[in-house]
């Protein structure tokens, strides 16, 4: 949050409990994405699966889903095809509420089981049938993630990278746009690459 330089026009109460939530997400992604990339030498180094299980869940805190995605009654993160994240991701979530709403990780086979997913991350297991996928899963209103080489550049959302053997993300705006889902302009800073709409202006 931003103040102007005279503190004194900020009074108690101008905080909202909704503004005070993002801030607090906020410093939990940089601090994650900080000590996923500054691991002292003499730690040991979280695995990729690992890293990516925390950062698929900290993406929901710093994307809007269009009004007709946000009645499920529950927060649903699901796995297409094999399932790489396995115990990090049951870990990561476990006990866990968005918008006051119980955070799910359900496995699914295809792309038709992933109505009522918020999220959907592709496995490498899909990478022979990435196209089609991303075309079924375009009529949906659900954020998509992978490590799939070049995801970004066939119409994924959020693409993971490895850069100096560390976990970073590319976003693609696109995508996102046409499913009515909009980024935090905080997120789209921590990403090393941001393509597709408006990608100059919000990176």
């Amino acid at each position: 949050m931003r103040h102007g330089r005279n503190s004194n026009r900020v009074g108690p109460g101008s905080i909202t409990p909704r503004a005070l939530r993002f801030v607090f997400a906020l410093a939990s992604l940089l601090s994650f994405f900080l000590a996923a990339t500054r691991l002292p030498a003499q730690q040991p180094k979280a695995s990729e699966a690992e890293i990516e299980a925390v950062y698929v869940f900290k993406f929901s805190q710093f994307i809007t889903w269009p009004r007709n995605a946000q009645s499920r009654p529950s927060f649903d993160i699901c796995i297409l095809g094999d399932d790489p994240l396995g115990p990090f991701l049951d870990r990561t979530i476990r006990g866990e509420k968005l918008d006051g709403k119980p955070v799910v990780d359900r496995r699914i086979a295809r792309t038709q089981d992933a109505q009522g997913c918020a999220i959907v991350y592709v496995s490498r297991s899909e990478a022979f049938r990435l196209r089609q996928d991303l075309m079924e899963l375009r009529a949906l209103p659900v954020l998509t993630v992978s490590d799939i080489p070049q995801f970004s550049d066939k119409g994924g959302m959020i693409e993971f990278v490895l850069q100096s053997g560390r976990v970073r993300f590319a976003v693609n705006l696109t995508p996102a746009e046409q499913a009515g889902l909009s980024f935090s302009s905080e997120l789209l800073k921590v990403a090393v690459e941001v393509k597709g709409t408006d990608a100059q202006g919000s990176h």
